[in-house]
């Protein structure tokens, strides 16, 4: 029996610069969020007494990696080693090997080369694992090396792929190290430990293909529970659990109101709030269905937001509402709306030559995050409530 833990994507050192709006207490927990994801990963693997852990690439937001991310890492790495437990790490895209970097990591971590490699490693019931996987040297590998990872056929024991990729038919834009299934199931592998693509997805069953996800998510692009993969069983069988280990969760929900009082708005809002604060820290996109004739001021809408957010440092579970937007039911401006183009909403340049000015300018785009990780649809969703609002305002 083996048993080992899974995860990728830690991009420890992320920024978070498009939240710096935030209250000092708040901003200081959300740049620690995957600080404290990635901690709990290694109380997980200590509780369950695992054989070792994989890291499948993006350990770091970037190449220019922070020394508090290198010292967290190794703290975390010791704990491992106390209990020998193995660490296997490979680089991506974001954290690619460099030569102008040499940490120096606890005995108990081996981290892959640019050129594919196998480790074998033989834990406690004297079971023989064989791991397999290469790092990224730059930033940008769109260079196949799945013909490089050797077959299984002439080594008895459990075989694991670790690979930083994408798979050819996701619709992600950075296409590192496309693959094919059935590229790797020609490896006869019995695990593939994926990273790269943030969003938990298992690719196949048999054999066991697998991304976990990145470990906390960082923006709406990345909703939903985040953490890592334990796996357990052996060369026959394999058995996949998944354990959320994120501290702040980012999320979408609706919620339905009939007037358009602001009191009214911020009573609907609070208790949707504190329903949701005794399931842990959270930021919210809020759609608000209104039944109404009328429509919400801009104005009242603001003093709501403003309300929200009052004392919410105090807050253990803090619930931040980033963003509210309105749909009117009885709603005469659509017909209005939809008459616009769609094919130009979707078109990537007209959305980015809309954006570029802010991006040009020195003293807003310090504060924003990278055009990869602007929310497009968020922002069209945004627009279009505030232009609902504005021809209803006019119809009024």
């Amino acid at each position: 029996m083996v048993k080992f833990i899974h995860c990728a994507d830690l991009h420890l050192d992320s920024p978070f610069k498009s939240r710096k709006y935030l209250s000092p207490a708040i901003f200081k927990d959300v740049e620690n969020s995957t600080f404290d994801s990635f901690k709990r990963i290694i109380d997980l693997a200590l509780k369950e007494e695992v054989d070792f852990l994989i890291i499948s690439g993006d350990l770091f937001d970037n190449e220019n990696r922070t020394l508090r991310a290198e010292v967290f890492l190794k703290q975390q790495f010791e704990r491992l080693e106390k209990e020998q437990i193995f660490v296997y790490i490979i680089h991506g895209n974001h954290d690619p090997l460099s030569e102008s970097v040499s940490t120096s990591w606890p005995k108990n971590v081996t981290v892959f080369n640019s050129e594919v490699e196998t480790y074998q490693s033989i834990n406690k019931n004297g079971e023989v694992v064989y791991l397999h996987g290469f790092s990224y040297q730059n930033s940008e590998s769109y260079e196949n090396k799945i013909d490089q990872y050797p077959a299984s056929e002439f080594n008895k024991g459990i075989h694991i792929g670790i690979l930083h990729g994408t798979y050819s038919k996701s619709q992600t834009k950075d296409r590192y190290t496309e693959f094919r299934i059935e590229d790797l199931n020609r490896k006869l592998y019995h695990y593939w430990a994926l990273g790269h693509i943030h969003e938990r997805t298992q690719l196949s069953d048999l054999p066991h293909i697998h991304y976990p996800g990145n470990i906390q998510g960082r923006h709406f692009k990345e909703q939903g529970d985040k953490g890592c993969l334990l796996v357990e069983g052996d060369a026959t069988e394999l058995y996949t659990r998944f354990f959320p280990t994120h501290s702040i969760r980012f999320d979408e929900a609706v919620i339905e109101i009939d007037s358009v009082n602001k009191q009214a708005l911020y009573e609907a809002i609070h208790q949707f709030k504190e329903h949701k604060r005794k399931f842990g820290r959270a930021f919210y996109k809020l759609k608000v269905n209104v039944t109404s004739d009328e429509c919400f001021d801009t104005q009242d809408v603001i003093q709501v937001e403003d309300l929200l957010m009052q004392n919410e440092e105090n807050e253990l579970n803090f619930i931040v509402i980033e963003q509210i937007t309105f749909d009117y039911v009885n709603d005469d401006s659509r017909a209005i709306i939809n008459e616009f183009p769609n094919e130009l909403i979707k078109d990537d340049k007209v959305f980015y030559d809309a954006v570029q000015d802010l991006y040009l300018n020195p003293e807003i785009t310090r504060f924003l995050d990278s055009y990869k990780e602007f929310d497009r649809k968020t922002l069209i969703d945004h627009a279009e409530s505030l232009l609902k609002s504005e021809l209803r305002g006019e119809s009024k």
